[in-house]
């Protein structure tokens, strides 16, 4: 068993966990990068997240920090 909370999630399992708690516009604030804040779509931010690796560790450690919110 993995320790690794992101082990077995997809970037977009994750994107659309986070997008569903905290909204795009809560993200955006969170997250500086414009996927989020111009005419956001889960698609277009996957698009950007897969060739940007700085901006995906963003939302993964996003992610991490936000798991005990989740329950």
């Amino acid at each position: 068993m993995s320790n690794d909370p992101l082990h077995g999630k997809t970037l977009k399992t994750i994107l659309e966990q986070l997008v569903d708690f905290y909204g795009f516009d809560t993200l955006g604030e969170l997250i500086k990068i414009k996927c989020f804040t111009e005419n956001p779509s889960v698609k277009s931010s996957l698009t950007f997240l897969r060739k940007t690796d700085w901006a995906r560790k963003k939302v993964e450690e996003l992610y991490v920090r936000t798991l005990p919110k989740f329950s």
